[in-house]
């Protein structure tokens, strides 16, 4: 008997990857007929070295990071985006009453956030003109975040409840949390209009498989792009299918936060991988050093699945 594929995501309490979650929870992939099994792994580069290992077949993580396990995209391709834009929130502590927007905020402070991740962070710093030397900004993991099995944005809404960090980088359930709680506030929410406008174009989270699972499996490839492009559509016609998913997934407080949370995302729920995403990638990439030269679109992207993004 044939294993079932593996789908890693390096954060499973969260929104970030919801639509690779639910398209395992709510059956998609099984309509399609894939057995494919959910795997935490933690943080997203070592999701990225499973995938180049072959210890798992898909990774839904952030595009960028990739290139953590895949120099230039070498071997690996993005086969369909779960959703637009860069999805991280800044969170500061409530303490030190920031406004919505006021990216000065973060000077003389440390910043909670994850390997990889911490560098849309570091870019968008930099393109709003924050010198993280000059202007004393410390940007650094979670303290408790080392190790397997950890989902980063709830562990960041804690340390910052115990003062560990002064604010944190981390996914929309993370920010909820630390909201609800009244322990931080949201700073900036790119994805929304926060911060300098190229920023949205650093990464994505999207679902990713080697050249190699491509070559040897195209139908099972064209299914599981079918399989979130169906899960996309279903969330849009009814969003508290969301809170199915996080009943089997989450801690019930998390449960009960999920539906609401994606809601807001629905806007964004588009698999298409456009030339002017991995474009903004590419120069986000170049400028934080993770790539050497242009990340082209033909080798960045599976484009024989772009019918199916539609579809």
């Amino acid at each position: 008997m044939a294993r079932p594929f593996k789908l890693a995501v390096p954060d499973m309490i969260s929104n970030s990857y919801f639509p690779a979650e639910a398209a395992v929870e709510l059956g998609f992939f099984e309509a399609e007929g894939l057995d494919v099994a959910l795997e935490l792994i933690f943080p997203v580069d070592r999701a990225y070295a499973a995938l180049r290992d072959g210890a798992v077949d898909f990774v839904g993580g952030s595009a960028h990071s990739a290139l953590a396990a895949f120099p230039q995209f070498r071997g690996v391709k993005l086969i369909c985006a779960q959703a637009q834009g860069m999805y991280w929130f800044l969170v500061m502590h409530a303490d030190l009453q920031a406004r919505r927007g006021d990216i000065a905020a973060v000077k003389g402070r440390s910043i909670g956030a994850a390997p990889w991740v911490d560098k849309g962070l570091r870019g968008l710093l930099g393109e709003a003109g924050i010198d993280l030397v000059r202007d004393g900004v410390t940007i650094a993991p979670v303290p408790g975040t080392a190790g397997a099995g950890i989902n980063f944005g709830v562990t960041a809404a804690r340390a910052l409840e115990e003062r560990k960090i002064d604010g944190f980088w981390a996914n929309g359930m993370g920010a909820e949390v630390a909201l609800r709680r009244g322990i931080g506030t949201i700073v900036l929410d790119v994805r929304r209009g926060d911060g300098p406008k190229v920023c949205f174009n650093y990464t994505a989270a999207t679902i990713a498989a080697t050249d190699a699972l491509l070559a040897r499996s195209p139908d099972q490839a064209a299914a599981a792009v079918r399989a979130i492009v169906k899960t996309q559509a279903a969330l849009k016609i009814d969003v508290t299918r969301a809170g199915e998913v996080g009943k089997k997934l989450f801690p019930p407080s998390e449960a009960e936060l999920i539906t609401d949370l994606i809601r807001r995302d629905l806007p964004y729920y588009d698999a298409t991988l456009s030339p002017t995403f991995v474009a903004g990638m590419s120069d986000f990439a170049r400028a934080q050093g993770i790539a050497d030269g242009e990340l082209r679109y033909q080798e960045v992207v599976a484009t024989q699945f772009s019918a199916l993004w539609h579809s």
